[in-house]
């Protein structure tokens, strides 16, 4: 918590990254997940997609995340994607209630997804999704709940 506090306020910059001073204060709800009588930060998914399609596909991607957003009933802030060389695609949709993160490897035949959210959102909701669009011969799914407070 000391350090949290000790960068409350401050800006700090590169060209990559900028952190800003706190959130105003209608940005401070409570987003903390209240399920199963447990309070946590939110629902972690972690998901491996084997021998699916279009894992190369930029378009099809953002236009499935997009979308899987959408029936989770989260917020897009932002979404960015990074092409690689010759094959391979990393991307972040930063949600108000935390983020999706992939990163696939199209010569494996494989996507790794990340979707954490908070709040009264449903990451449940975008797995038909992503099955509908990449058609994986095997989806692999693991949950963490992060942030256990009680």
């Amino acid at each position: 918590m000391a350090q949290r506090e000790a960068f409350a306020g401050i800006m700090l910059e590169n060209e990559n990254m900028t952190i800003a001073p706190g959130a105003a204060e209608d940005d401070r709800l409570d987003y903390f997940v209240h399920k199963d009588g447990l309070t946590f930060a939110g629902t972690h998914l972690i998901i491996d997609l084997w021998g699916g399609e279009g894992l190369n596909d930029a378009d099809l991607i953002e236009t499935t995340l997009r979308r899987a957003i959408d029936v989770a009933g989260a917020t897009l802030l932002h979404f960015h994607i990074h092409a690689f060389e010759p094959d391979g695609l990393s991307g972040v949709a930063v949600l108000a209630e935390s983020h999706i993160s992939f990163h696939s490897w199209p010569e494996r035949d494989y996507m790794a997804l990340d979707i954490f959210m908070c709040g009264k959102t449903d990451p449940y909701k975008a797995i038909p999704i992503l099955r509908e669009a990449f058609k994986p011969e095997t989806l692999q799914l693991n949950e963490i709940k992060r942030g256990i407070v009680s």
